[in-house]
């Protein structure tokens, strides 16, 4: 059994799969097994892989499946390893970065998830970002996206979770939690994993010399209906499901009038038909979810104290 199990989740990847997967190829760090979960991509990806990357393993399913239901079912069919990288197709990591993140999994045994310095360019100018926030509304974000490239990043820090397209995980800790929350789907899903962690007294550590060139909305595009719509819909599922105890009463004022905002925001911007929609179906969802939260709660372990040191108060903050 290899020390690391790299998951990667393909829909339609076409050839930029392949340029990640010889990435991968190219790591400094061998002690890993690669597997690509298909979600019944229409493209000639999957042959593509298998003819180039025969040593990578490939589970195709039936149905689209979504990012987290793609990585569960890895969890779920393939024998891991004590590590699990996750990685997105659109996500090209330099030669060393699992080795970074693996000695830092080692050097810091009290951390559970490691998270990536993500690159918005191949000359390293400017961010993708450096970890995810989460602010006290339910507005989560990626701390450093479109921010130039400078000595501030440089530092190790601890952040509210990592952003799933380029991270390590530790198993054990993955399978306690449950995995990822198929009913996401996409979008999110990194958020509720890592607030899941937090509430069982995990903690993500971000690593700046793990880096990774991240195109980022590669294949659904920037602010499209699919982004908007999961997004949007997700961060209300999010903030039900997490939020414990009296932090949930104490902001969900503040949760309301986010979610007011974003209708008011991008109806106005040609958005209103996919916005409601998200938020409607938000709604129809809340029984489930507050059935969830019953079972979140139940299972917390961190102090209300210690999940409200990890908010952010200030949506602008750049902080690292």
């Amino acid at each position: 059994m290899p020390l690391v199990t790299v998951i990667v989740v393909n829909y339609n990847g076409g050839q930029m799969v392949c340029h990640c997967l010889e990435a991968l190829q190219k790591q400094s760090f061998g002690d890993f097994s690669t597997i690509v979960v298909d979600n019944n991509s229409c493209d000639d990806s999957v042959l593509s892989i298998r003819q180039m990357f025969p040593a990578v393993t490939v589970i195709t399913l039936q149905e689209n499946l979504g990012f987290a239901g793609g990585v569960n079912r890895a969890l779920k069919e393939a024998g891991l390893a004590a590590l699990v990288a996750l990685l997105n197709p659109d996500a090209f990591p330099s030669p060393d970065w699992l080795e970074e993140l693996v000695f830092s999994a080692q050097r810091y045994p009290h951390y559970a998830a490691f998270g990536s310095r993500m690159y918005g360019d191949s000359e390293k100018l400017w961010l993708d970002g450096v970890g995810d926030a989460y602010h006290v509304s339910g507005l989560p974000w990626r701390q450093g996206h479109g921010k130039a490239n400078t000595a501030f990043y440089d530092r190790e820090a601890e952040i509210f979770a990592p952003c799933a397209a380029a991270a390590l995980y530790r198993t054990d800790v993955l399978q306690q939690v449950g995995g990822l929350d198929e009913d996401l789907f996409l979008y999110v899903e990194d958020i509720d994993l890592g607030f899941r962690l937090r509430l069982a007294g995990h903690r993500s550590l971000y690593i700046p010399s793990a880096n990774v060139l991240h195109v980022g909305s590669a294949f659904v595009g920037k602010h499209s209906d699919l982004q908007i719509y999961h997004g949007h819909r997700n961060l209300v599922w999010v903030f039900v499901q997490n939020m414990p105890g009296l932090l949930f009463w104490t902001f969900l004022p503040a949760h309301i009038a986010l979610n007011l905002v974003t209708l008011v925001w991008f109806t106005l911007r040609g958005k209103g038909p996919v916005i409601w929609r998200s938020k409607r179906d938000a709604l129809l969802g809340l029984p489930l979810a507050w059935k969830k939260r019953e079972r979140i709660q139940a299972r917390r372990t961190a102090s209300i104290r210690d999940i409200l040191a990890q908010l952010s108060w200030n949506p602008f903050s750049r902080s690292a």
